[in-house]
């Protein structure tokens, strides 16, 4: 066992994870030396990559507030959960309607086992956690916890945070994203958050190769290239625009610029 209370050979502690690199910059304890190394060798190349990561997560919670809030959610699919950092999709969700339900879903054991942070439901609601590869939807959608915590007979929030850039496109990521919407009930909503290098090109580009040369490459995209992600549903207003510029509140740090953000961000509602 790690010191955490992980059981150590399901983890891979030589190499990083972009989710532990994530947890890292964020201020997060739950990573290794080579995560760490990576994190650090991230600000490095683009120091802005700390706001960055911040305003990707107060987008996560601007969305699943408008989708539990105005949308009317009562039950959300996050896909690519990462290591619980407060407050998560549920407790958002939860705070609006004590009874909503959430299933995340992610492949690193480290989220398994600390997902008792994920777990902190109210009696009314419901979370369940889903190890498993994005990759390969059917398996999500067959899952048992799927069955029995999405009621397929009523609208589903879909959130893939943060995470379609870690896909290549031999992977057909558009492809993945319609094979988890397409179950979903009419009435679902799909959020995303996109990786771009369409504003900060040479800066983001060094981060690119530094995660590619840690084994984690990544296939940043142009704002063409994230609009076919909502071919068939209808966008939310604003749009497809930067995390920061989706529906800003006072989370919002007024003194980030655009070529801090990195990330595309849009929620759009399946017809």
């Amino acid at each position: 066992m790690s010191e955490n209370g992980w059981t150590a050979d399901r983890i891979d502690t030589r190499n990083p994870h972009p989710a532990r690199v994530y947890d890292c910059i964020l201020g997060g304890k739950d990573y290794y030396p080579p995560d760490k190394e990576a994190a650090d060798a991230m600000v490095d190349v683009w120091p802005a990559i700390v706001p960055h990561m911040r305003e990707n997560r107060k987008f996560m919670h601007r969305v699943t507030r408008f989708l539990a809030q105005e949308a009317g959610i009562r039950q959300f699919l996050d896909i690519g959960t990462g290591i619980p950092t407060r407050p998560n999709v549920h407790e958002v969700a939860q705070s609006i309607t004590p009874r909503s339900r959430v299933v995340y879903v992610d492949n690193d054991p480290i989220v398994l086992t600390l997902s008792e942070g994920l777990s902190s439901s109210t009696p009314e609601g419901r979370t369940e956690y889903i190890e498993a590869d994005m990759r390969d939807p059917a398996a999500i959608l067959a899952s048992a916890q799927f069955a029995e915590t999405i009621d397929l007979s009523q609208p589903v929030g879909l959130t893939i945070i943060a995470m379609v850039h870690l896909v290549m496109d031999d992977a057909d990521p558009v492809g993945i994203v319609r094979r988890l919407l397409d179950p979903l009930p009419s009435g679902s909503y799909l959020a995303m958050s996109i990786g771009t290098a369409d504003f900060a090109p040479e800066e983001v580009g060094r981060v690119g190769r530094e995660y590619a040369a840690r084994g984690m490459p990544m296939r940043l995209r142009t704002l063409a290239e994230a609009r076919p992600y909502f071919e068939g549903v209808e966008l939310v207003d604003p749009g497809i625009v930067q995390v920061h510029r989706w529906r800003p509140d006072g989370d919002v740090d007024p003194a980030v610029t655009d070529d801090q953000i990195a990330m595309y961000g849009a929620v759009a509602r399946k017809p």
